[in-house]
Formats: C-alpha cells, sequence, structure tokens
C-alpha cells in the first residue's frame, strides 16, 4: 500500500518546541479516528525558529502539520483543513493541504525517535539506543549505517543529541537518529515505517537529509 505526505500549513504566531503529545491531543479532539487507532500513520513535529524560553516561531513558508499516511487515508484527514487547533495554550490553524510523493535519498534523518528496550528500567544510553535502532533496521531489512549526531553548539556541544517527550506527567527520553548510505529501496522502506513508537507524537519520523 503507497504511503504518502499530506502536508497542511500551520498559520499562528509560536508553539512550544516539545509539542508532540499536545499537538497529537488537539488533533484527536477534532479526527477522533487518530486516537481510537482507525487512522494508521506518523505525524512530523512542526517545524519552526527557536525564539528561546522553550517557543518556537512559526513562519509561513515552511511550518506545516505533515502526516505521514497510504493514499487511501487522505479522505480522513482532508477535514482538518480550516480546522483552528489550540496546542499547549497556543492558537493554530490548518491551511489547504499538498500531497508529495515520498522520494528516495541516501541519508534520513529523525528529530526524535524513542524505543522501548525491554530489559532496561531506565531510558537508554546512547550506545544502548543505537544497539537497539539497529536491531529494528535489521529487522526491517534497511542497511546503512545509523548514528546519533552531535550537539553542535552549548555546554552539551559534542554529546550525542539527547531528546525528551512529555506525555502529560511523564518524561520520555529518546534520541536524534541519522542513517546513511542507504539504498532507494531501503530509503522508501525507513520514510514508510519510521522506527520506534509514538509515531502520532512526531517520533521516528525519517526525512532526506540534504547535506547526506
Amino acid at each position: 500500500m503507497p504511503m504518502i505526505d499530506l502536508s497542511f500549513p500551520v498559520l499562528g504566531t509560536s508553539l512550544p518546541t516539545d509539542h508532540g503529545y499536545e499537538l497529537y491531543a488537539a488533533l484527536s479532539r477534532v479526527l477522533p479516528a487518530l486516537h481510537e487507532g482507525g487512522l494508521p500513520c506518523r505525524i512530523a513535529p512542526v517545524r519552526g525558529i527557536y525564539a528561546g524560553d522553550g517557543l518556537l516561531q512559526l513562519n509561513r513558508r515552511y511550518s506545516r502539520l505533515r502526516f505521514r499516511l497510504a493514499l487511501e487515508a487522505i479522505p480522513q484527514v482532508l477535514s482538518l483543513a480550516g480546522k483552528g487547533l489550540e496546542v499547549g495554550g497556543h492558537r493554530l490553524r490548518l491551511g489547504v493541504p499538498q500531497v508529495s510523493a515520498l522520494i528516495p535519498a541516501p541519508a534520513l534523518a529523525a528529530r526524535l525517535v524513542t524505543i522501548n528496550v525491554a530489559h532496561l528500567e531506565r531510558a537508554p544510553e546512547a550506545t544502548e539506543f543505537l544497539d537497539a535502532a539497529r536491531r529494528r533496521l535489521d529487522a526491517l531489512g534497511i542497511g546503512g549505517k545509523a548514528g546519533i549526531p552531535m550537539v553542535e553548539t552549548g555546554p552539551r556541544a559534542g554529546t550525542p543529541h539527547r531528546r525528551i517527550l512529555r506525555i502529560r506527567q511523564r518524561k520520555v527520553v529518546g534520541f536524534a537518529l541519522r542513517v546513511t548510505g542507504l539504498a532507494a529501496e531501503e530509503s522508501i522502506a525507513l520514510q514508510e515505517n519510521g522506527v520506534g513508537g509514538r509515531g502520532k507524537m512526531g517520533c521516528g519520523f525519517f526525512l532526506p537529509v540534504k547535506d547526506g
């Protein structure tokens, strides 16, 4: 079943940087099938310009709400066009969506991937996370080289890019993930399947890396 991206312009002023759960909750109120399991998909984090204090400044040109789903599921999501959302106290409106095909690229990256490592009762360290990610990729028949991008600036510069997803009062720890050296078929498979859970909260959503 072919997968596509359906992306809505996000009109508004700002959004929390950690908005995965709040956005999912807001969308589920408007589109109950999302929460009820009738709409398998992944949802990408909304892009913006970091404005400090845990906020993103939205940009009319590239701040978009992107669904990755089966072609046949498009009619279920089209009703979101023109809808207003409240995400963590921030008011947004969705514009008219565009459909785009998945394009193979030799390098893909996800802003946040979360993986439950069964034998651990704590959040995985970077090496444990990478081992688990490699097992997931192998299970999908995807080769390439998996790595965690390093933080480039600030007090954590030079350390693996660790991120946190807040779900109500709970914190879920994950990492950014980049996979390079992909064949075309592997690239499409990774985009279609993603890696890890919480795909409706912005996790495991892979996009091409231009400098890969």
